[in-house]
């Protein structure tokens, strides 16, 4: 994956982009490529749907542990994290379906 020729968009938060696939404001539903730094992170937040995610470059942890390239890992309706790039490699590049959405937590 050529992650260069990708139309990032910067977030409000240091070291973290997005790309949308989609969009549903109706349902929440979210499917996007999020890259981060390394050692930065996207906010802890609650999922209001479960939502699956790809490591598809570096990786990152979390209070579930470590996920690298290639791992695919689930949250379920309800549960929360905040997921920071591990620091002793390249940007961390997810592909995640959020099926209802987040709730950032704390602001």
């Amino acid at each position: 994956m050529d992650v260069s020729a990708i139309p990032w968009r910067a977030t409000r938060y240091e070291g973290v982009r997005v790309h949308f696939y989609s969009s549903d404001k109706a349902t929440g539903r979210v499917v996007a490529l999020i890259g981060m730094q390394p050692g930065c992170g996207y906010p802890a937040h609650r999922h209001k749907g479960p939502e699956e995610v790809l490591v598809i470059q570096g990786g990152y942890r979390d209070a579930m542990g470590e996920h690298r390239q290639g791992q695919f890992v689930r949250y379920e309706d309800g549960t929360t994290h905040a997921p920071v790039a591990l620091e002793d490699g390249e940007e961390c590049i997810l592909f995640a379906v959020a099926h209802e959405g987040i709730a950032l937590l704390g602001g």
